[in-house]
């Protein structure tokens, strides 16, 4: 019994609004009859084609166009392909969207339709997916090149290359254990295993420890700005997003609640969270607000520390997270020694600050050109797959229990790139994609 064909769907791919130009997309194997019904004419394969678009029933005239159609199996989807660049009014694009509809076979993608075919017609793997998703996301220089190099096979290459030693690795010991009484089958070489499997090991355990939380790129670098009422916190969420975000008084105890600012600094994602003053609460609302505080301290990456007299930050603080020691209101009084300076509303010292946190969020998050990881699945894969590794290299292991170790090894890796047991890890990747993606 053979699997159905594929449905053919279609949706609007970009230009979404009022636009110049809007971009419908089609996928599957009625595409290219569509295209001719429509267009009068199946374009040459990858050529741009400027017709007419017509309702095939009554001929009725939706738009002047660009029309390409590009064949199976060198397309984005692994199927026959088309894009119809039409303009982006909404009548031209609700018209054209319409009379796909009712065109008998094809029906409107489900979000992420479009890249899941691609990757179940071997198009890209899972990491490429997702980091297709991320660069749609993507906010920052940083985020932008991590998604970009992902999206561009280099863990895909890391992860094949590993799954490649493991495997010749895995068919020396099944051989062993198979057929050690066959003639032609020489001695097994516990060296040549060492040798295909040590440094598979090494470059796992320095993708690891590089870029400790590079993962949490797509998420950014948390910053909390901790102090007493009246530190001048609010003050500075304000300067460091250029507008009046927080409001900012003299009354002891006005900022309740966290407010949350997302900034680009120096290209990296860094969410700054204004809090509520640490003091003993006068009322129940303001308690409210400083249990939470303490209760989102160990989320933060740093947390600011900002007094103006010098006062350490609570234990329960320095306990939890890294803390960088600001002293407001430099102007008045002089900075304690290993504390930096601050004036928020002339400025002063505010570029040094700028510049700590992201040296800090860099170390952090790295640079997106060189971190493996981007999704936290990925370094628990690989963490599984190193510990079984490590596992499997141990001296004078019986080779039943080296093969099983490897096999789980190979498994934990094949679930980066969507090799083996990922239907839900697919299920949640592609739901997060656009219509039309």
């Amino acid at each position: 019994m053979t699997d159905p064909a594929p449905e053919t769907i279609f949706a609007l791919g970009a230009g979404v609004g009022k636009t110049a130009i809007a971009v419908i997309r089609l996928s599957g194997p009625l595409t290219a009859g569509v295209v001719q019904r429509m267009a009068g004419v199946l374009p040459p394969p990858r050529q741009a084609h400027y017709t007419s678009l017509r309702a095939p029933e009554d001929g009725e005239l939706l738009d002047r166009c660009i029309v390409l159609y590009f064949p199976a199996p060198a397309t984005p989807t692994g199927e026959d392909y088309a894009e119809l660049q039409i303009h982006g009014g909404r009548a031209v694009v609700d018209g054209v969207l319409a009379t796909l509809s009712r065109q008998a076979g094809l029906r409107v993608a489900e979000a992420g339709e479009f890249v899941r075919r691609g990757f179940a017609n071997g198009k890209l793997d899972l990491s490429q997916a997702e980091a297709l998703a991320d660069l749609i996301e993507a906010q920052t220089q940083a985020q932008r090149r991590q998604a970009l190099r992902v999206a561009g096979g280099a863990l895909r290459r890391k992860v094949e290359d590993w799954r490649s030693a493991l495997i010749e690795g895995l068919a020396l010991v099944e051989a062993e254990l198979d057929f050690s009484d066959e003639a032609d089958v020489s001695d097994f070489d516990r060296r040549r295993l060492e040798e295909l499997l040590e440094p598979v090991c090494t470059e796992m355990s320095a993708a690891l420890n590089d870029n400790p939380a590079s993962e949490r790129m797509r998420d950014g670098f948390r910053v909390m700005i901790l102090g007493p009422p009246n530190a001048g916190k609010s003050t500075l969420i304000n300067a460091l997003t250029r507008r009046d975000l927080a409001i900012v008084s003299p009354h002891a105890g006005t900022t309740r609640d966290m407010i949350e600012a997302h900034l680009d600094i120096d290209g990296l994602p860094v969410t700054v969270i204004d809090t509520a003053g640490l003091r003993e609460a006068v009322d129940e609302i303001e308690k409210i607000g400083v249990d939470r505080v303490f209760d989102r301290v160990s989320d933060a990456d740093l947390a600011i520390w900002l007094t103006a007299d010098g006062a350490p930050p609570p234990p329960a603080v320095v306990e939890q997270t890294d803390v960088l020691r600001v002293a407001s209101k430099c102007d008045l009084v002089a900075p304690p020694p290993g504390w930096l300076g601050l004036c928020a509303p002339s400025g002063e010292g505010l570029p040094a600050l700028i510049a700590e946190i992201s040296a800090r969020a860099r170390a952090r998050l790295g640079d997106g050109d060189t971190a493996l990881f981007a999704r936290a699945r990925h370094r628990e894969a690989t963490q599984m797959a190193f510990d079984a590794l490590s596992l499997a290299l141990s001296p004078q292991k019986p080779l039943e229990l080296i093969a099983e170790d490897m096999r789980r090894a190979s498994r934990a890796l094949g679930r980066i790139v969507g090799a083996v047991d990922v239907e839900d890890i697919l299920d949640a990747v592609f739901s997060r994609f656009c219509i039309g993606k």
